[in-house]
């Protein structure tokens, strides 16, 4: 992801200034002369990069997953030194669409008849499963109220009536392919979004940089697509 925002960033009328990585980590003693940092290194070093850039008074754009479980924690800290994050489980913005579809699909589906099943599957390098993207897409569906809870599974069958079943697959060279399908005694409904390259991610966090610039507050992808009217600084 580094190479390809790095070979992207001109068209953007960005500089790359600074570079850090899982081997040489961002830390308090860092320089950080830069407008925004961009972070997709590991879950155990995305909070901490997050808390360098809110000290350091640079924003910061994250799209590293994984680390969900600091991010009330992560938001106080926003909110006390009115810094700016903006994070996403994924940044295509075809994905993103999907997500919006994935919940108006699965609000005209409850009630009628159809089980849902969720899948993902990824390179062998990604390191958290099941993905953001498709924990994102999983919660999108429980919205709906048709189930309770989502469960990762290695087998539909192994998740209860009101649990839905999530099935994380790695194999090379996947980029990132989710799929969701609805399937009740008579037919089969079947909704899938395939990434072709890394490509769109690298873009979409970019222009989420570039959105990012100026403001303060916490941010996501339905934020710089105007899906919600949640109102920022």
């Amino acid at each position: 992801m580094g190479k390809m925002m790095e070979s992207l960033a001109p068209e953007f009328h960005m500089t790359i200034a600074e570079r850090y990585d899982s081997q040489n980590p961002l830390t308090d003693e860092s320089p950080l002369n830069v407008d925004v940092a961009i972070d997709f290194t590991e879950p155990k070093l995305a909070a901490t990069h997050v808390q360098i850039c809110l000290q350091k008074g640079v924003a910061i754009v994250v799209g590293t997953t994984g680390w969900y479980d600091q991010f009330d924690a992560i938001c106080r800290q926003v909110d006390r030194h009115q810094g700016a994050l903006f994070y996403a489980t994924n940044f295509s913005i075809g994905v993103n669409l999907f997500f919006k579809m994935n919940e108006i699909m699965a609000r005209l589906m409850k009630g009628n008849g159809y089980r849902a099943t969720l899948t993902e599957i990824h390179h062998t390098a990604k390191k958290d499963a099941p993905s953001g993207t498709a924990i994102s897409l999983a919660e999108g569906i429980l919205k709906a109220g048709e189930y309770k809870q989502w469960k990762l599974v290695d087998d539909p069958n192994q998740a209860s009536a009101n649990q839905l079943p999530v099935l994380a697959h790695r194999q090379d060279p996947v980029p990132g392919t989710h799929s969701i399908v609805w399937s009740s005694s008579i037919d089969t409904l079947h909704m899938e979004h395939i990434a072709h390259s890394r490509e769109g991610f690298a873009r979409g966090a970019l222009q989420a940089a570039q959105w990012i610039f100026g403001k303060t507050g916490v941010f996501n992808m339905q934020d710089m697509l105007n899906f919600t009217d949640s109102q920022h600084s």
